[in-house]
């Protein structure tokens, strides 16, 4: 029932952005010209790394999720040997990926904002926040949810059934997290 409660509340998530590409390309589509000069001040290079780590990430939480659903909580190995990495370790890979992803926009934010480009300056400014900072906010709300399901096994004498389906839930939320932002990548900085 949970797995299928989050693919219901992922749906509505995915409506959220839904609108939220929509008013975008809306207002593209009535100002171009101001979209042609914003789009050039985009770092777009440093914007694909940021992706790429981000993508990465889906990758590290089901290497997690598979270790969940093994049993495997923490690795039964050195820590150099990643195939006997357990659930912490790669959720805790992943966080890190995530945290690095938020450092990134924060630095690229600060980076628009000395360009001019703000969110009273202009439309593009306001959308261009609006998609990718309610995005951060999501990321935010995973890499909580990665901290939520770590506590929950060092807090648990036993790792059960529900805190791995807990584990497959969460890596549902970040899957769904990093398939918007591939398309609000290609959206907002390959789109020209």
């Amino acid at each position: 029932m949970v797995s299928v409660g989050t693919i219901i509340w992922l749906s509505s998530e995915l409506m959220f952005f839904a609108a939220l590409f929509a008013s975008y390309f809306t207002i593209r589509a009535v100002s171009p010209e101001l979209w042609a000069q914003s789009t050039e001040k985009l770092n777009v290079p440093f914007s694909s790394v940021n992706t790429t780590i981000l993508v990465l990430s889906s990758v590290t939480c089901q290497m997690g999720v598979f270790a969940a659903e093994k049993g495997i909580v923490g690795r039964t190995g050195g820590l150099l040997n990643l195939k006997q990495w357990g659930l912490r370790e790669w959720f805790v890979l992943t966080y890190i990926m995530g945290a690095i992803f938020i450092g990134g926009q924060a630095f690229e934010y600060t980076e628009l904002v000395h360009e001019g480009i703000t969110i009273p300056a202009s439309s593009y400014g306001t959308m261009f926040y609006l998609t990718t900072g309610f995005h951060g906010l999501h990321v935010t709300g995973g890499l909580i949810a990665f901290l939520f399901v770590l506590g929950r096994t060092f807090v648990a004498r036993r790792f059960t059934h529900e805190q791995a389906v807990t584990a497959i839930v969460v890596s549902y939320y970040w899957h769904f997290v990093d398939v918007v932002w591939i398309g609000l990548f290609a959206t907002i900085y390959l789109l020209k």
